[in-house]
């Protein structure tokens, strides 16, 4: 046995625990006494455990000297002193604060919304009070609507709102007549609507143009309905760019006035009207598609026709036909224009007398004496070949669909035997068309042609 170390228990193996004591089992033995009194051991406190085997010593552990000097002490300042105080977080308060702010803003920007829109449907509409300022001429439209005409007159200032108006005039069951209506800017509804169901409050000029009709005629009718002279109309005419005349026309309004019903503005100037009826005639030449179909018609030394000549030609129809009888006798202009079809029969001229009265400046229906038949003029048809030089009066929708539509045959000649109903013959043959001529002038010679 090894020999016994001092205060090494009897058996006791070196760096063997002692035995536990009788009576204790399980506790651990007792603090150990410290020597002195309250003074450290040599080293205390700055021990550290030794290296384990293989180089690896582990955490290293130092523990603390005593907190007073002159001794260990139980006393931890840590339970001692007062917890330290939490800074208050001002800055998450105020992120709360604009939130809250946000969304009671959100609340109430919606509520407020909601509000004027409960308004807005309660409410009665924006109207102004009347009795109005400024006079206004205002137009009603072939048409229009009773919204149409609240919209127009709001958008000219003499209601305050269309609400307003479709409310007074539903009240009233207004039906508004097309024309011109003197009403007043900044009027109540209710008396605008009052002035637009009175047709006698109507202020137009309504003239009616008829097919047919010459820029000579009309500028007459014009004047006798506006209290204007001829000659006014006249002028106005020469300015072609103010009243939109087509170039081609070539400074010629006959032709291009077109006939129809016009409602005038009471202070309409001859230019304005003249313009008025370009524009309708244009919208004729767009509805029916005429410079693009005159390209499939000839008019003349297999050459294809212009707008120009699809008006000189549906013109004369105007002019010659009646009816269903329109379109046959446009089939006998273009035959006589295309030399393989004429054949030698008429050498190209058209024998429209009613060119060659426009030549010399008569109207109407009456047979032309041998005396006007010899007058030499550029509208002279029995002896120049090809169209004249411009239409001869203004055609309506029914002329030119026909000039543009001519029907199928090979007529050369024909004749209208009775004026009074307008019964026409047609015929490719001279000597039938002869025969026909001598009944016309039997019917002639009874009823005063």
């Amino acid at each position: 046995m090894p020999p016994q170390m001092p205060g090494q228990a009897p058996g006791q193996m070196p760096g063997q625990m002692p035995p536990r004591q009788q009576g204790q089992p399980g506790r651990r033995p007792g603090p150990r006494p410290m020597p002195g009194a309250g003074t450290p051991p040599p080293g205390y406190g700055r021990q550290e455990p030794p290296p384990r085997p293989g180089g690896y010593g582990g955490p290293t552990y130092q523990q603390q000297p005593a907190f007073f000097e002159g001794g260990p002490s139980d006393h931890d300042p840590y339970f001692d002193e007062e917890p330290p105080k939490r800074k208050r977080r001002f800055g998450g308060c105020l992120a709360v604060l604009v939130a809250m702010a946000v969304v009671l803003g959100g609340f109430y920007f919606v509520g407020d919304r909601a509000i004027d829109y409960v308004k807005d449907m309660v409410a009665p509409p924006a109207d102004y009070p009347g009795p109005g300022t400024d006079p206004v001429s205002f137009e009603v439209h072939e048409g229009d609507s009773v919204s149409a005409v609240g919209r127009n007159l709001k958008e000219v200032g003499v209601v305050e709102s269309v609400d307003a108006f479709i409310e007074a005039a539903n009240a009233e069951g207004l039906t508004v007549q097309v024309g011109f209506y003197p009403l007043k800017k900044q009027m109540k509804a209710a008396d605008a609507v009052e002035i637009l169901a009175n047709p006698e409050n109507i202020d137009t000029v309504n003239v009616t143009i008829t097919e047919g009709s010459r820029a000579k005629a009309i500028y007459k009718v014009l004047a006798e309905k506006t209290k204007k002279k001829p000659a006014e109309f006249k002028k106005a005419a020469e300015d072609t760019e103010a009243i939109g005349l087509p170039d081609y026309a070539e400074g010629n309004v006959e032709g291009y006035l077109f006939p129809a019903t016009y409602a005038f503005p009471p202070d309409a100037t001859p230019t304005e009207m003249l313009a008025m009826m370009v524009d309708r005639w244009e919208q004729a030449l767009g509805d029916n598609d005429i410079e693009a179909r005159a390209k499939q018609l000839k008019c003349g030394g297999g050459k294809a026709c212009t707008a120009e000549q699809i008006m000189t030609i549906a013109s004369l129809v105007e002019a010659e036909g009646r009816g269903d009888d329109m379109p046959k006798v446009a089939r006998v202009i273009y035959n006589r224009l295309d030399p393989k079809i004429d054949d030698g029969a008429t050498n190209g001229t058209l024998g429209i007398d009613a060119s060659n009265a426009y030549g010399i400046g008569k109207s109407g229906t009456t047979q032309l004496t041998s005396a006007e038949l010899a007058k030499d003029t550029p509208y002279d048809t029995r002896r120049r070949a090809g169209l004249p030089p411009t239409p001869i009066g203004s055609p309506g929708d029914a002329a030119i669909e026909a000039a543009l539509n001519p029907a199928k045959g090979n007529w050369l000649f024909y004749i209208t035997v009775n004026l009074k109903t307008g019964e026409t013959k047609f015929t490719r043959d001279y000597e039938e068309f002869q025969g026909w001529s001598a009944d016309l002038d039997a019917y002639c010679a009874k009823n005063k042609c």
